[in-house]
């Protein structure tokens, strides 16, 4: 096994930097058998944040988890996430008994609010912490809250519990950086960052594939270092593929020096003001 960089959540658990993500995995037949060996690859290496949701194929991304984690559940760190418009005190409390059953567990590691609905923000923390309290979840968190909903969470009741906030975060997406991360940063909430390469655009962009080609690294590889290089971000990246998995897991071994890190900023500018949330 690789060695893996951790970030420490706020409850002090450490959980590795580079997860997996999973969203469309599940849903092709023809494809299950390499995304299951991919799953099961990247407990191998190291890669034991799973993520997942209930949205994800409405639950079968959660059932290729399930099975790919059979026998394994003990070396694996899930984490699934509820609809808004099921985050009421019951509405969390069925749809988290409903991700149990798909994911053929006892319990969940990390259990999000995908995003921000039309349920009081205060109803779904306390239908989290009674999860928590019954041995369901191990602990909550959130997902593409802004920072006025980060800062309405923080008064309510459990608000300060949230292990991170899962955002769009990548080298296009940096708008995070003007006041949402440092915030975060501030009350020590790690950020999960999702489509990290951008769903394979980033790829081809001109400057960074330049950029990839004078520093002998992948593209890829050069957008997920320059994610892990950050303090406390975990990146998710979504592959079906082993050889590729082992790609991003390369990357984790991957230091970019000062004046590299230096060079993509200059190519991909963080903002100059605040920016609205950005979500996919």
């Amino acid at each position: 096994m690789f060695f893996m960089k951790t970030v420490l959540l706020p409850c002090g658990e450490a959980v590795p930097a580079l997860g997996m993500g999973t969203w469309n995995m599940g849903d092709a037949p023809a494809r299950r058998a390499d995304e299951l060996a991919t799953l099961r690859l990247g407990l191998d290496l190291g890669c034991t944040l799973v993520d997942t949701a209930e949205m994800y194929g409405e639950g079968l991304s959660e059932e290729l988890v399930g099975e790919a984690l059979q026998g394994r559940r003990n070396e694996a760190f899930i984490v699934t996430k509820v609809y808004p418009h099921n985050a009421s005190k019951a509405g969390t409390v069925a749809a988290c008994e409903r991700s149990l059953r798909r994911l053929r567990t006892d319990r969940i590691d990390l259990y999000l609010l995908h995003w921000r609905g039309a349920v009081p923000l205060a109803e779904t923390m306390q239908a989290l912490m009674a999860l928590q309290k019954a041995g369901k979840i191990r602990h909550y968190g959130v997902s593409n809250l802004d920072l006025a909903d980060m800062r309405e969470l923080w008064k309510v009741p459990g608000g300060q519990g949230v292990q991170t906030n899962q955002l769009l975060y990548n080298l296009t997406r940096r708008g995070i950086e003007w006041d949402l991360l440092p915030w975060l940063r501030e009350r020590g909430v790690p950020v999960m960052a999702y489509s990290p390469i951008e769903q394979a655009r980033l790829l081809h962009h001109n400057g960074l594939a330049h950029f990839a080609r004078r520093h002998d690294i992948p593209p890829a590889q050069a957008a997920l270092a320059w994610l892990l290089a950050q303090d406390g971000v975990i990146a998710i990246p979504k592959t079906s593929h082993p050889d590729r998995l082992r790609e991003n897991v390369a990357a984790a071994q991957l230091q970019l020096s000062g004046e590299q890190l230096a060079e993509l900023d200059a190519l991909f500018k963080p903002p100059a003001g605040p920016v609205p949330l950005e979500m996919i």
